[in-house]
């Protein structure tokens, strides 16, 4: 049976219709709660399996580099090769690395599966999201765009949670066994519910210089910027990953100038306002990111939190982004998309910035219950407006690749603000920590820091964020044409 939209009426309020949202959520879900739910379960995994502190990182830094590496690749075959078939394949590694991860009885086999996880994901997650965007059409795509920005806000959250509860009710390696049955369903739904699409044929052939060009880029830069904190940003290893990336990235840019049938047609940067709407999920992402990951550390090493009150400490936030991404799809038929998108990043902006000043005897009513909420309203506010403004414009057959470039902003922005921010937050507490400051107060003195900086970052997205298209409903798009892409909408 195949989701196909009727001729007439709302599609999303059909049974079927309601399913496949429910369908692609999940996929997003699963992907993005990944990242997350690993992080408290890390000092039990590091007893058991005998990491080192540095290498303890991998545990979480090796799925995200493959997820950022791979998603253009993974975005561009989906368009070529059938988004409904890579979903399918994608689901089925990831299902098949998450057992490895929760078998797994060396260090060498967590981190290998981990990376096949993110690979997994790369394929899993641009393929939903241009299902979504090529299957529910004017306000449906608005309201689905919405849920689908609230779900991928709110597993960041219930990420921290579940991997609090599980790890200490059941043991660590419940993290990963948790994806199984979620995996299983999507496999059943994709095969079941999505319409069968047998992707676009590429006269010239595929783009394979490209693919291994933007690949080894994006891996290179991610990998360099999970470890720059380690190696330092002036060692000589930051700084040549850095600019071999930048030579690869370049090489590629020029690549695909010369291709009459590139692996990402530039022409997609002609959509007015696309650039810019990646360009905000890149910085507000390093911000939000960050945030979750100190105000973390906050709980359990200053306050003293264990892992289970910690994931229940990040509850109401999901109240805060579901109430922010709910009042999102009303505002966008009144208001447009930038307006969402610029309030979205001053609120969390001012959520931050209040996180900033937290003492080291602070409280979680008095001192963080507050400002993670205001923090989560605005996160559900900016990710849905993003997410919409991102999509508004692009052909049917690039669905695929402007998914894959939302969804590496996401990343991008998630392994720079980590680290760039942490550098902030060690080089204060160590000065702190070498005039012989208490630790608890060295610690908290580089958390505000760094915070503060956050709160900077989501105001520097909501500038970026004017330039974003303003898009009110569906808007019209030519098919992608051999000499590029003209947009037949005003985005205003």
């Amino acid at each position: 049976m195949t989701a196909t939209a009727p001729p007439q009426g709302s599609f999303l309020a059909t049974g079927r219709g309601r399913v496949t949202l429910a369908l692609l959520c999940a996929v997003t879900f699963l992907d993005v709660v990944d990242g997350s739910i690993v992080n408290v379960a890390l000092p039990t995994i590091r007893t058991h399996l005998g990491f080192s502190v540095q290498n303890l990182q991998w545990v979480v830094s090796g799925y995200l580099v493959t997820y950022g590496g791979f998603l253009l690749l993974g975005g561009r075959a989906g368009d070529l090769l059938g988004r409904r078939r890579l979903l399918i394949a994608g689901t089925a590694l990831f299902a098949a690395s998450s057992l490895a991860c929760g078998l797994a009885d060396s260090q060498g086999l967590l981190v290998g599966a981990r990376l096949a996880q993110g690979f997994g994901a790369a394929m899993m997650s641009p393929a939903a999201l241009s299902i979504l965007t090529t299957t529910f059409q004017n306000s449906d795509r608005h309201k689905a765009l919405g849920v689908w920005a609230g779900i991928s806000g709110l597993a960041a959250a219930v990420g921290v949670f579940f991997g609090g509860l599980l790890t200490q009710d059941l043991g660590w390696r419940w993290v990963f066994f948790v994806n199984l049955p979620l995996c299983a369903l999507v496999l059943v739904g994709a095969i079941r519910i999505l319409k069968a699409d047998r992707g676009r044929s590429v006269p010239g052939g595929f783009d394979a210089v490209g693919a291994v060009l933007v690949t080894a880029g994006m891996l290179l830069l991610i990998f360099t910027l999970v470890k720059a904190p380690d190696e330092g940003w002036g060692a000589g290893r930051t700084i040549g990953g850095l600019a071999a990336s930048a030579v690869l990235m370049a090489a590629f840019v020029v690549n695909e100038q010369r291709r009459a049938h590139p692996l990402v047609p530039m022409s997609i940067f002609r959509i007015k306002g696309l650039a810019a709407a990646d360009a905000t999920q890149v910085i507000a992402w390093a911000g939000f990111y960050s945030m979750f990951f100190f105000v973390t550390l906050y709980m359990q090493d200053v306050l003293g939190y264990s892992q289970l009150r910690t994931g229940l400490s990040y509850l109401p936030v999901t109240v805060g982004i579901g109430f922010g991404s709910t009042v999102a799809t009303k505002m966008f038929v009144r208001t447009g998309t930038r307006p969402v998108i610029v309030s979205g990043a001053l609120i969390a902006a001012g959520g931050i910035f209040w996180l900033s000043r937290i003492p080291v005897d602070g409280t979680y009513l008095g001192d963080l219950l507050a400002p993670l909420v205001l923090m989560g309203a605005g996160l559900g506010l900016l990710y849905a407006g993003v997410q919409t403004a991102a999509n508004a414009g692009v052909p049917e057959e690039q669905a695929g690749l402007a998914a894959a470039l939302i969804t590496t902003s996401f990343q991008l922005g998630s392994a720079l603000g980590l680290a760039v921010f942490s550098g902030i937050a060690t080089s204060r507490t160590s000065r702190l920590l070498a005039a012989h400051t208490p630790p608890s107060e060295a610690l908290t003195a580089g958390f505000q820091r760094a915070l503060l900086v956050s709160a900077l970052c989501l105001l520097a997205a909501g500038a970026i964020g004017l330039r974003a298209s303003n898009t009110r409903g569906e808007p019209a798009a030519l098919p992608e044409s051999r000499h590029g892409l003209e947009p037949s909408y005003d985005p205003a």
